[in-house]
């Protein structure tokens, strides 16, 4: 990609961004060096790295990388069989402490997880806790060691301390003695690294030792008394073999991690590898992206996206499509109407696109890998090369056109301003023709209307317009592809005060051509807006049907699991009994062949068929579930067409689908079964029938009422309503609501200007039956949506 290109869609900036997201140096120096990308393959690793990253991030929260130093340098030297210093060993502990805390970071918490991409660079690191921690037994800080670094630097330190314990002693002693009337001070002072006393000068015969240094002044010496002439040589000597034993202690460390060269290596690479890679996550999490799909077909679709660089609560988000069924887009629109924008979100999105980044916009938007995007945007006139603005919009141009194809975006900013509007005009509807005839993927903001003809009569070219108010006299900043602009310039020099009759006059300066085709394009911008109030009203309508047919078909599903239940426990009950009446059978048959065979007396014969008799009707009352008897005996008048009814022997509720004949036996219908059953098996449930409309108002607890529970649903959607039409229709939905028992219910009223919220509230601040009421939480629609409690 051109530098130019980068920096006028200020993909500079977004770098800065990124930049900011990483923690070690070297990740800082990768997030720089990021540049737009044209392999899909690469591109689509990174995108990939970003996404696990961003998920990464949701899951466990940001990790610092921070202690990743580099440590090439060193390694270099341990290579040659170098000695490192204190400073560069704490470095390398801090490296292996941090890949320790960052491969923790990366394991998956449970065996389900799923892997991703990021794991390869986890297992890549080797914490080396020996080393680490034996690096930090040995080494305090960058000029302290421990003294359980070695037992030769204890044994040195601690004949030091015994020494300065006998200096001092032997100092304090003199000082407080025999010299205290020749010192200045009754102190002890250094030199160098020499224990002195102060001693005044004009004593300097009466005390022995060697003179190391004098005031200022001269009238002070700093004597080294001889008494602790040799302590101090001592102490000088002790303190030598300190240093020296503190570089066999570093030399033993350096040999020690001079094992790991790769394995260090390979730590450093893998962590600013992971600060790169979560930078890019951070940076997505930040602008609330989504990973964009890429293809090679030069394809574009940004659903709602919003430029990064803007203030996401009040940008507007553009939905742009390109290189689908038209490759040329030209946007027309009034000044400071977010053409500018528009153009630049396109030409930066793709730049993100192409270097691994997410951008901020809807799911799956899609956008197309160019190998150059090629941007005209600003005014580059120079007054020490004597270009105007034509001129120096005019050498762009012909620098693009020498270098761009079929893989290429090109990206015009008011194409053919700056020169005479005619041929201005002409000019530019010949550089697109060419760019279109080529096939190359282009966008360009005019206010030229020969521009918004041209688009409409030529295949393959779309207008679009960014959408103005003329009564606020603000844009929208919305971009409506589909559309050609209007100027509005007559409504709004009226708006800012011109005189009317200067207006009409310039209108009839207009020809009939032009007065038409502004007529042509308020009429489409009408249509437009008609189209979208039409289409939001079929989608509600469609996803109502939707959740009606869920309803249905969950309602079904249930009525067949319970007739399958029914079937099969009846088919049980069924085998049961012709198994237990085949028993009998068999008894009967044998006992009254046994009675012909052998004399048995008529009484005896009685007896034992009086005990079959019996068995029969056990047999009988158990098959029948035994029959419950109802409360009171019923009449057949007493039953009507749709009566709900309770069929004791089967312990079921259904209704009366046909009158009792002759006999008394009635159909039932038990769900989607239907039985005849006689009237002294049935007990009538006191409810309204749905056959008797003169009473279907009254309330019960009966069918009704389930009608109700199975058809309210648990909201009210009132947007778009009126504060009269929300509240006739929320007091329907709340009497219903009622009758379902539901106990707490969802009112959907927007946010918009808040009259509809007050007039809904106003109604439910009167309701008796309204227990309570209040606006919903952060995240169940907040100021939009009003929860009512019933009581």
């Amino acid at each position: 990609m051109n530098q130019k290109t980068l920096f006028k869609l200020e993909y500079d900036k977004i770098i800065a961004l990124l930049e900011k997201e990483a923690t070690s140096f070297r990740g800082g120096q990768l997030c720089r060096r990021l540049k737009p990308m044209t392999d899909l393959h690469k591109i689509n690793t990174y995108q990939e790295q970003t996404a696990a990253a961003y998920t990464r991030i949701v899951q466990k929260g940001r990790i610092s990388f921070g202690d990743a130093a580099p440590v090439e340098e060193s390694m270099k030297r341990l290579e040659i069989g170098g000695s490192l210093s204190s400073t560069e060993l704490l470095r390398i502990s801090r490296l292996l402490v941090n890949a320790a805390r960052v491969k923790a970071y990366g394991r998956h918490d449970t065996q389900e997880d799923a892997c991703d991409c990021l794991d390869e660079y986890f297992n890549l690191l080797e914490p080396l806790t020996p080393l680490s921690n034996e690096i930090d037994r040995c080494i305090i800080g960058e000029d302290e060691y421990s003294d359980d670094a070695s037992s030769t630097l204890k044994q040195i330190r601690r004949s030091i301390n015994n020494i300065n314990d006998k200096v001092h002693a032997t100092l304090t002693t003199l000082v407080n003695g025999s010299l205290r009337t020749y010192l200045q001070d009754a102190i002890i002072t250094m030199r160098g690294d020499r224990y002195c006393v102060p001693v005044k000068a004009e004593y300097r015969g009466q005390v022995q030792g060697l003179i190391h240094d004098q005031s200022s002044t001269g009238s002070t010496l700093f004597i080294e008394p001889m008494a602790i002439v040799k302590l101090n040589n001592d102490l000088k000597e002790l303190y030598a073999k300190e240093q020296e034993e503190i570089q066999v202690i570093l030399a033993n460390l350096s040999e020690e991690a001079a094992q790991y060269i790769e394995e260090i290596r390979v730590d450093y690479r893998s962590l600013t590898d992971l600060d790169f890679i979560f930078a890019r996550g951070a940076l997505a999490m930040s602008m609330r992206a989504s990973r964009p799909l890429l293809n090679e077909e030069g394809r574009i679709r940004i659903r709602e996206g919003r430029h990064p660089l803007l203030d996401p609560k009040k940008v507007v988000p553009i939905t742009v499509t390109l290189g689908e069924d038209f490759t040329l887009l030209i946007i027309t629109g009034p000044n400071t109407g977010g053409k500018t924008v528009s153009l630049k979100t396109v030409g930066l999105f793709c730049l993100m696109g192409q270097s691994g980044l997410h951008i901020p916009a809807g799911d799956r938007s899609e956008l197309a890998v160019f190998h150059q995007i090629y941007a005209d945007i600003g005014d580059e006139q120079s007054i020490e090369q004597s270009l105007s603005t034509f001129s120096s919009h005019m050498t762009n141009i012909v620098s693009f056109l020498k270098k761009v194809d079929e893989r290429s975006l090109v990206l015009f900013d008011e194409l053919g301003a700056g020169t005479d509007p005619t041929e201005g005009a002409a000019l530019a509807i010949s550089i697109l023709s060419h760019l279109h005839q080529r096939g190359i993927r282009t966008m360009a903001t005019t206010h030229y209307s020969e521009l918004k003809v041209y688009a409409l009569s030529t295949p393959g070219v779309e207008n679009a317009c960014c959408e103005f108010d003329v009564e606020s006299l603000r844009p929208t900043y919305r971009l409506l592809i589909g559309i050609p602009g209007k100027s509005n310039a007559f409504a709004i020099s009226g708006k800012l005060g011109l005189p009317d009759y200067i207006i009409e006059d310039a209108k009839k300066r207009l020809s009939e051509q032009d007065v038409s085709f502004e007529d042509l394009l308020t009429d489409l911008e009408t249509s437009k807006r008609t189209i979208e109030k039409e289409q939001e009203e079929i989608a509600r309508l469609k996803k109502e049907a939707e959740d009606l047919k869920a309803q249905a078909k969950q309602r079904q599903e249930k009525l067949d699991d319970q007739r399958d239940r029914i079937l099969r426990e009846a088919n049980e009950k069924a085998n049961a009994i012709l198994r237990e009446a085949k028993e009998i059978a068999d008894k009967t048959i044998k006992d009254f062949r046994k009675f012909g065979k052998e004399n048995i007396s008529a009484a005896e014969m009685e007896k034992e068929r009086e005990k079959l008799r019996k068995k029969i009707k056990d047999t009988a009352s158990a098959s029948a579930m035994k029959a419950q008897k109802p409360k009171k005996e019923h009449k057949a008048s007493d039953f009507k067409l749709g009566e709900s009814v309770k069929v004791l022997s089967m312990n079921l509720t259904g209704t009366v689908s046909s009158l009792p004949d002759a006999k008394g036996n009635l159909t039932v219908r038990m769900g989607i079964l239907s039985s005849q059953v006689n009237i002294s098996d049935l007990e009538i449930i006191e409810e309204v029938s749905p056959y008797a409309p003169k009473k279907m108002n009254r309330t019960s607890k009966g069918k009704i009422k389930m009608g109700k529970s199975l058809s309210v649903r648990p909201e009210i959607n009132l947007l778009g309503r009126t504060v009269d039409e929300a509240v006739a229709e929320l007091d329907k939905y709340l009497d219903d609501a009622i009758l379902a028992h539901l106990n707490t219910v969802r009112v959907i009223h927007g946010k918009g200007t808040g009259a509809l919220r007050k007039g809904i509230h106003e109604y439910l601040r009167r309701q008796k039956h309204v227990k309570s009421y209040h606006l919903a939480e952060f995240g169940e629609g907040d100021a939009g949506v009003t929860i009512v409690e019933l009581g």
